[in-house]
């Protein structure tokens, strides 16, 4: 991986902003997308996409769409004792949310916290904690009372992210990281459009980001509604599931960018399943089928307008919606090289045939 890459791999997933906060990571993709596209346009709740038009008014349109907001937490109660109760954005597992840091986000600035947790000595002689829920924990950023949080800004509404370094491992193939969903999108949108900046495409291209995918795929139908893509590609991060084994299981780390045939919200259409495994197999490009519990943008999108085909070009990462994911640079850059080569390949002929089949 080129130093240029990781450093902006680092830069995307050490910022902060959870659904419906996602500023941040907006204006940095619109300072970066402006010079790769003819113009830059926004939707109503926040999306942000550049646009190149293709010579004919008349050509297909093909959109690709990151999400830039990461999982976090809002503020719903500022205690007498000056800590904070929070409801999740995005999906947590309770058991990974204590004792870590955080960066509380006020308008008057930024804060350090930490989320709390119970230490074995003040468990002992009892039960123990058998179970455990995100309303169960307080999170602390050290003011003693509810008056004096006030003081600083602290309102009800204020978000708490994670606060993590990027870095690589040991033996260099991995990096690990927050926010890899879907600071991977993000980085892969950029990428592509740099590498295909002096090239003629066979259609109008729409890549950019789209808001609070953590909370429902929200983001998508404005979107696409605005923009009315003919195709609809989703850049996205899914859960591996290779730690114990890789027998029967799907996402497995170093194996590739992701062929992914079905999720609770999304089959993908045969026409277009071909075309991508054709892409991957003349570009030697390695990829892994994927069957999700877990849906993407892709899943609003295709019900969209008139519907619209969509699908995923996506990687996996082990630990996601934590403070530390890992992911690998192999399956990132197969990723990369994959919609890069989708992209090239699309013209109004093989968009027809994927669509109507003629």
């Amino acid at each position: 991986m080129q130093e240029k890459t990781f450093q902006r791999i680092k830069e995307l997933t050490e910022m902060q902003g959870t659904s419906g906060f996602e500023h941040d990571v907006r204006a940095y993709m619109r300072k970066e997308m402006t010079p790769l596209v003819d113009e830059v346009q926004q939707d109503g709740l926040g999306g942000i996409f550049g646009i190149r038009h293709h010579e004919n008014a008349n050509a297909p349109r093909v959109m690709v769409a990151a999400h830039m907001d990461e999982v976090g937490f809002m503020i719903t109660q500022i205690t007498d004792r000056g800590l904070f109760k929070v409801t999740s954005l995005g999906g947590w597992n309770p058991y990974v949310v204590s004792a870590q840091r955080f960066t509380l986000k006020t308008a008057k600035g930024d804060y350090p916290c930490i989320s709390s947790s119970i230490p074995p000595h003040l468990l002992r002689g009892t039960a123990g904690q058998k179970s455990l829920e995100v309303g169960d924990i307080l999170f602390d950023a050290g003011f003693e009372s509810k008056e004096e949080a006030a003081t600083y800004g602290v309102r009800l509404g204020d978000t708490i992210v994670p606060q993590v370094e990027t870095i690589k491992t040991a033996n260099g193939k991995n990096i690990i990281s927050k926010a890899w969903d879907n600071r991977y999108g993000c980085t892969v949108v950029l990428e592509a459009l740099e590498a295909l900046k002096e090239e003629q495409l066979g259609h109008t291209l729409i890549a950019g980001a789209n808001v609070q995918e953590e909370v429902g795929l929200r983001g998508s139908k404005p979107s696409v509604t605005k923009f009315k893509p003919d195709l609809f590609f989703a850049v996205d991060c899914s859960a591996a599931d290779d730690t114990v084994t890789k027998n029967g299981t799907f996402g497995h780390l170093g194996e590739g960018t992701l062929m992914r045939i079905f999720d609770p919200g999304l089959i993908m259409l045969p026409r277009l399943k071909e075309y991508l495994l054709d892409t991957a197999e003349t570009h030697h490009i390695p990829y892994q089928y994927f069957v999700s519990k877990g849906g993407t943008d892709a899943g609003a999108a295709h019900t969209a307008n008139e519907g619209i085909p969509s699908t995923v070009i996506g990687v996996v990462g082990r630990y996601i919606h934590t403070h530390q994911t890992m992911f690998s640079i192999a399956d990132y850059e197969a990723a990369r090289e994959m919609l890069i080569q989708t992209l090239r390949g699309l013209d109004e002929s093989t968009i027809n045939t994927i669509i109507e089949g003629k």
